[in-house]
């Protein structure tokens, strides 16, 4: 069966730090470009960041940018969302997802889309 599986969501203060992994059975993840999305409580979901398969290139959206990063090793198993800086708005479910914006930085070759963890900024 393929499926992504996201880990690492928690209860964070703000301005704390989170890692998320985003890990893969039966999809080879090196050969994709990996995207990350969220979807808050009442609002749509949202395309948050992407990385290439070569590594070479990234993308976030600007409510992330400057401090969210994504990273893996070479063989993009795990994948991670490290966040830092987190605020209350971050709050969120948070997905291993399709890269937003497809053929803007990254490409959507695949639909397919973890089960999802919460991610909770509160003090």
């Amino acid at each position: 069966q393929v499926q992504l599986v996201e880990s690492g969501g928690g209860l964070v203060q703000p301005g704390g730090s989170l890692r998320l992994s985003c890990t893969s059975s039966g999809l080879t993840l090196e050969y994709y470009d990996i995207g990350w999305s969220r979807q808050a409580p009442g609002k749509e979901r949202e395309g948050i960041a992407c990385i290439t398969t070569n590594y070479r290139s990234t993308y976030f959206a600007d409510s992330v940018k400057g401090r969210f990063t994504v990273s893996s090793d070479k063989s993009k198993n795990p994948v991670y969302l490290q966040m830092n800086n987190l605020k209350p708005e971050d709050t969120a479910v948070y997905y291993c997802a399709p890269p937003p914006l497809d053929g803007l930085v990254c490409k959507a070759d695949y639909d397919l889309w973890g089960q999802g963890t919460q991610v909770t900024v509160s003090s």
